[in-house]
């Protein structure tokens, strides 16, 4: 049987990406590796593991939860979604929700964070080009797909909070 930490590993590699995961540790530091395995342990293989919900509702209660505390992992979940085939619409029922029982700030906030990150952009479609062939996502898209962060470090890897124009 493998470990918690070996689980959370590999549910965390499929509902990420293996690109983030491999990014993540890369980054990780005697400083926080203790954190890192904690929430490899906890977070991915205790939780996410868990055969009560299927990972599509799992992404779905995460994404309103952080759109709700209006949190930084955002849109880390918002591109995780895509790997679980969860629609877009499902999300913006979720946001829709969060607006009536968060407040319309922090789902106007999370409706940003995801017309970004799943790559709708003012008058296209997902994976479409905007008028004036602009991609989905933009320039200032933020890290695009390969982007996002793990809780502690900011886009680009750093520690601290995000910069306003990375929010």
């Amino acid at each position: 049987m493998d470990s918690r930490f070996d689980e959370g590993m590999r549910v965390r590699t499929e509902v990420l990406g293996a690109e983030h995961v491999a990014r993540a540790q890369a980054a990780q530091t005697p400083f926080d590796a203790d954190f890192q395995r904690f929430i490899t342990e906890y977070a991915w293989g205790a939780l996410w593991a868990r055969p009560h919900l299927d990972r599509r509702t799992r992404s779905l209660v995460t994404i309103a939860i952080l759109a709700a505390l209006g949190r930084e992992e955002l849109a880390l979940h918002f591109r995780a979604s895509r790997n679980l085939g969860v629609d877009p619409a499902e999300v913006a029922e979720v946001l829709l929700h969060v607006a009536v029982y968060a407040g319309v700030p922090a789902a106007n906030h999370a409706f940003a964070v995801g017309r970004r990150e799943l790559g709708f952009s003012e008058g296209a479609a997902p994976g479409g080009t905007a008028p004036g062939g602009t991609a989905p996502g933009g320039a200032a898209s933020g890290g695009g797909a390969s982007g996002g962060v793990e809780p502690g470090t900011a886009p680009g890897g750093t520690t601290g909070p995000p910069r306003r124009d990375q929010r």
